[in-house]
Parts: C-alpha cells; structure tokens; sequence
C-alpha cells in the first residue's frame, strides 16, 4: 500500500511524473482505481506535473431495478463521476472514464434503445452532464478482453462504436477490438466521419427519437446516427445528408 497523505511520498510521485513528461515524454495520466485515494491527493499530482490530460478510473455499481437491470435514472452515478473532476479541478485537465454511459449502453443495444434518453431528454450518462470531462468507451482491459468483468454485448459492438464516436465526449477505442476483433475499417469510418465533421467533446446533440428498436440523434447539425434494426427511418433524416457509414444495426449519414 502507498501511503499518499505521505508528504516524501507525494514528492517523489510528482517527481517521478515529472520525469516522465520531461525525459521519456509522456504527456498525460491514467488514475487507476481512483476511488482508493481522494480527489484531493490526484489533484496534487496534476497541479505539480501539469500534463495535457488526465483521466480517473472512478468504476462504481448503477442503480438496478428488481428486474435485475440498471433503472433509467442514474443521476448519483454520473454525480460521483462530475464530484471527482469537481475536486480535481474542473478548469484543469482533469476526466474521468464515463462509467454511466457504458453501462447503459451495455443495455440499451439489447433491444432497450429508449433507455439512451435521460429523463431530461439529454444523454444519460456523464455526457449529459459534462461532455468535456467525460471519456467514453465500449469496453477496456477489465470490462473486456481476458477479464470480461462487464462486457458489451459482442455482437454488438460496433452499435457501441457509432454511439461514442459520433456523440459528445472524449472517445477512446479499445485496443483488442480495433487489433484483433476485425471491425478496423468500419471504426476507421467513424473516426473518419467525426473528424471530417469537427465533432468534440462539448459538441450540441439533439435526440430525434429513443424507441426499444430506434436511437436516432442529431450532431451539431452535421451528422445524424441511428442505431437498431428498424430501417424505415427516411422520413425523420433531413434532406441533404447523405449515408457515410453502415453496419449491423448501425447506419450514420
């Protein structure tokens, strides 16, 4: 264990940090297991090394309904998640990993696509709150690959993908599916379309629809995306938007 209310301790981690970022080159910090020290000891070790970027893994349990699945508000989960940037330093480079939103996306792609729209018509996780500080993702180390603690549905990753690289936040791609599970080229096209678009992290969306079979969402005007298996969506994409990027249950123009 390390003791980080230790002042010797705290100096030699900012130096240590310090010395990756000058001689190694390092320009940003993962915080792993973030909850076993307070927000008060990371916001040391930012403020004395200054890097780029920061982000906190931060991984607590939703609220679930006696159904077994997670309940539509999850208000404290993201609350605790915009608490530790808060105390951090909301001004600084500070994030934290939106657990909020991959745990209702889990669900959502599992025929419950309404659940993508909080009870405020915005998005349901961090992103809803404060898209800036917010790093989504589909899975990671633990949640997926060999742990497989809390994996997104397999089949339906790439639903995953057309959510997080299309909307607000700070997406991050999961090395074992861009490497080794073979959807390379259609996450390339997303990346792509985000890109080209000048999407962002505090970009504006707009949910058109949430239904059981349909998401559909608006992005800064540039860029619509549908995720489920309902096809007859013509009628609600405006004229002039073309289709970029398709797959399984997926479609963004």
């Amino acid at each position: 264990d390390i003791d980080h209310l230790n002042l010797r301790v705290q100096k030699e981690l900012v130096e240590w940090l310090n010395w990756l970022k000058a001689d190694i080159g390092f320009d940003g910090w993962r915080f792993d297991f973030a909850k076993g020290y307070s927000a008060d000891v990371a916001k040391i070790y930012i403020d004395r090394s200054e890097p780029s970027f920061a982000v906190a893994e931060i991984w607590t349990s939703l609220a679930y309904g006696g159904d077994g699945k997670p309940n539509l508000n999850q208000d404290q989960h993201r609350q605790e998640l915009v608490n530790w940037v808060d105390k951090v330093g909301g001004k600084g480079p500070a994030t934290t990993f939106d657990f909020t939103t991959k745990g209702i996306l889990n669900v959502a792609v599992e025929g419950e696509l309404w659940r993508l729209r909080g009870t405020d018509g915005k998005a349901p996780g961090m992103i809803g709150w404060w898209p800036a500080k917010a790093v989504t993702f589909v899975d990671n180390h633990d949640t997926g690959s060999t742990q497989h603690m809390w994996p997104f549905p397999s089949d339906r990753v790439m639903q995953g993908y057309a959510y997080i690289l299309t909307h607000p936040g700070t997406p991050c791609i999961f090395y074992d599916h861009f490497f080794d599970w073979g959807p390379k080229e259609e996450i390339d096209r997303l990346v792509s379309v985000r890109t080209r678009h000048g999407i962002h992290s505090e970009s504006k969306l707009q949910i058109i629809e949430a239904d059981a079979d349909l998401y559909l969402a608006e992005i800064d005007g540039k860029v619509i995306v549908k995720l489920g298996p309902r096809y007859d969506v013509g009628n609600l994409i405006p004229g002039g938007f073309k289709v970029a990027a398709h797959g399984n249950d997926y479609a963004v123009w």
